[in-house]
């Protein structure tokens, strides 16, 4: 069996990987586990060291490695290089902060001493999509790696060239050998891996579905998941926002990662008394993204994917507007030459619910507008989700929006007059449909340690 990476410009196969038959992916699971037993003895020094020359290896390689990424998921060249180099800070990141962050804290109880102590609990699986092919491992890679933990990751077929490269970068690194391994295998070897002993927890980014097969299964082993899955991120509009900012703001929202992101903006909740105005200047910005090959420096938007991506999403619009949605931008699959997976900026207006744009993920450049009576009313259409990703909300009445933000939007992340992103300092997850745990800043490092109590009489 092989595993092919297509090129999703003009569906040429770049290269074929041979499949990893049972035998090689225990061996590799094996490795890991015994790179573990010396790994775990290390200290932060060490470890930090090992993260910081991680770092120098995908600064020295941003180019090559944006390229590879344009070839195989349609990535554009300058957005490409920035995932890089936000993968190389996630890295320093936990170089500098993992230590203090897994500090023993002193405890005063009965005890002539107690205090907490943060393990290692060994292997720990990730389950990573294509969208984001380096910066949703590393996320998970940089705080495993310096709490003591070992990886193995199991990254979408299409990306395998990239999954390969981030193994070659840990291992060129030096420190220490099989920390990190990369399974070259399809969907259907992860549910033996997570029964594989050595493998204490599993990570997935992905959709709801997997991440319920995932949980089931790795909940019947009593081992730790954290899920990062889909999101319908509502942006709220209000009627005193700075319309043109947000309607800038808001295009590259949508647009970010060709629209393929599960924080990328999906529902446009905009207030009737400004909703024609923000409609006009958002319309305007959407339109403004130049679409081509992804890798042509001066390209904005690429392709999808996927072909077969591509044609589910435009099925989701003609869906949509059948229900009574209106298209006023994109909506049609353009003319380019070749078999491409591209598709145009596109948006939908009158969008209510019951239909296809308001009840579900739309994941690619699709924006869907949909209209409230007031504050109140948007407030109440954007937690009319199973989703709980992100959210955001833009007016200018600071003392309101955080008020919004902070108890009243349903999401693991609410953000004020600017898209939603994930930032090596905060905590990154979601609620309800869109998954549980959480990645990133103190408390993504915590998520895969024993939380150890040591009591002294």
């Amino acid at each position: 069996m092989s595993i092919s990476s297509i090129n999703p410009v003009n569906g040429e196969i770049i290269k074929e990987y041979q499949e990893d038959n049972p035998e090689t992916v225990n061996q590799k699971i094996n490795l890991a586990h015994q790179a573990w037993q010396s790994y775990r003895e290390t200290d932060f020094e060490y470890r930090a060291q090992f993260l910081l020359k991680i770092a120098d290896l995908l600064k020295d390689r941003q180019n090559e490695l944006a390229k590879l990424m344009a070839l195989e998921m349609g990535k554009p060249l300058k957005a490409g290089v920035a995932e890089v180099l936000k993968c190389a800070s996630v890295c320093e990141y936990y170089a500098k902060n993992g230590a203090a962050f897994l500090a023993d804290q002193t405890v005063e109880t009965a005890a002539s001493k107690s205090f907490i102590s943060f393990q290692p609990i060994g292997e720990v699986l990730a389950i990573m999509p294509w969208n984001f092919p380096f910066w949703q491992v590393f996320r998970f890679l940089a705080p495993a790696l310096m709490a003591g933990n070992v990886g193995v990751l199991k990254h979408a077929s299409g990306v395998m060239g990239c999954a390969l490269a981030i193994e070659k970068i840990v291992e060129d690194a030096g420190f220490h050998a099989n920390v990190f391994r990369t399974l070259v295998s399809g969907s259907k070897a992860i549910a033996e891996v997570i029964e594989h002993p050595f493998v204490k927890a599993v990570t997935l980014t992905g959709s709801t579905e997997a991440g319920k097969k995932v949980a089931e299964q790795a909940g019947r082993l009593i081992k730790k998941t954290v899920l990062e899955l889909g999101g319908s991120d509502p942006y709220l509009i209000l009627a005193d926002a700075d319309l043109a900012a947000a309607a800038k703001t808001c295009a590259e929202a949508r647009l970010i990662n060709n629209g393929q992101s599960c924080i990328a903006a999906k529902r446009f909740i905009v207030v009737k008394e400004v909703e024609e105005e923000f409609t006009r200047h958002f319309k305007a910005a959407m339109a403004s993204k130049k679409t081509g090959n992804p890798l042509d420096h001066d390209t904005e938007l690429g392709p999808m994917a996927r072909v077969e991506l591509r044609d589910e999403l435009h099925a989701q619009v003609l869906k949509t507007i059948s229900q009574g949605a209106i298209c006023i931008l994109g909506g049609e699959i353009p003319a380019f030459d070749g078999h491409h997976a591209f598709y145009q900026p596109t948006i939908l207006t009158n969008v209510k619910k019951g239909m296809l744009a308001y009840d579900e993920e739309i994941f690619g450049p699709v924006a869907a507008i949909i209209s409230a009576n007031d504050t109140h009313d948007a407030i109440n259409i954007a937690n009319d989700t199973p989703f709980g990703l992100g959210a955001a909300v833009f007016t200018q009445d600071l003392i309101l929006a955080e008020d919004i933000a902070r108890n009243k939007l349903q999401a693991g992340s609410c953000f004020i007059n600017e898209g939603v992103k994930s930032d090596p300092a905060l905590p990154f997850g979601g609620i309800n449909q869109s998954g549980y745990g959480r990645e990133l800043g103190m408390f993504g490092i915590h998520e895969f340690v024993n939380i150890k109590t040591v009591y002294i009489k």
